[in-house]
Order: C-alpha cells, then sequence, then structure tokens
C-alpha cells in the first residue's frame, strides 16, 4: 500500500513538470518562428512554422480532456458551412456566447485589437469583429 501511494505522489508531480515541458517547446518555436522572419529566410520560416504546428498537435492530441467541448448548437437560423480564411461571419456567431475567452487555455495567440477567438462548430476561428472577416482558421479543432 506504501509504494502505490508513493508512486503515486510522484506520478502526480510529474505530469506538471511534462505539460510545462510541452509549453515550453511551443514557446520556443513561437521565438523561432519570429527570429526566422525577423532574420532569416523563406525556408527557415516554413521550418519553423511546420515545427510548431507538429508540437502544437502533439499538445493537443496528449490533452484530447481539454479540446473536448460540448456539442455545439449554432444561432437560429444559420447552418454550418466550412468558411476559408477572408470570408464574413454574421454578426450572431461572434457573439459572447461563441467567444472563446480564454484562448491560452487551447494554446491559441491572444487576439489583438478587435479580433476575436471563436468557435464555429467544431472550428475555431480568429474573427475581426468589426468587419467579421475570418482571419485565421483551425478545422477541426475540438473533438
Amino acid at each position: 500500500m506504501r509504494k502505490l501511494i508513493i508512486s503515486a505522489l510522484i506520478a502526480a508531480t510529474a505530469m506538471p513538470l511534462a505539460a510545462q515541458a510541452q509549453t515550453a517547446e511551443l514557446k520556443r518555436d513561437r521565438q523561432d518562428i519570429r527570429m526566422a522572419q525577423r532574420y532569416g529566410d523563406r525556408h527557415d520560416v516554413r521550418d519553423a512554422k511546420r515545427e510548431y504546428r507538429e508540437d502544437w498537435q502533439d499538445y493537443r492530441r496528449n490533452h484530447r480532456d481539454v479540446y473536448r467541448r460540448p456539442a455545439y448548437v449554432g444561432p437560429r437560423g444559420y447552418v454550418y458551412r466550412p468558411v476559408a480564411v477572408g470570408a464574413r461571419l454574421g454578426a450572431p456567431y461572434y457573439a459572447s456566447r461563441y467567444v472563446i475567452s480564454d484562448p491560452y487555455r487551447y494554446r491559441l495567440p491572444k487576439p489583438t485589437g478587435v479580433n476575436r477567438w471563436v468557435r464555429y462548430g467544431n472550428d475555431v476561428l480568429l474573427v475581426n469583429v468589426r468587419t467579421g472577416r475570418v482571419i485565421e482558421a483551425h478545422r477541426a479543432f475540438f473533438w
């Protein structure tokens, strides 16, 4: 019994360390992207972005419980259709009910100015709330 308790305590302290290591890795990858954009060439930027995307997908795959949300119920009278960057959403789609108030929980970058992260079906969209234009889209974000 004593061994079981000790192993449970060790496991409980090791899990946050693993999550911190992944978060630090994602931060380093974002920094690499910024440095490549500033000083590198197109290939450096592309490689840095690919590495960041792979690390983020690994994090997401290992923390499925964070990305599991209740069923999506869209605004009345609207039907889900996949949207691309540049598309325009109606105002009901970026009402407070659909806005993601804590983007860091999902490892999304903080929106700036009038931009907001919005849940749209199982997708996540970065939307300019003044114009309704989609700036960035992540498909099948939630499970």
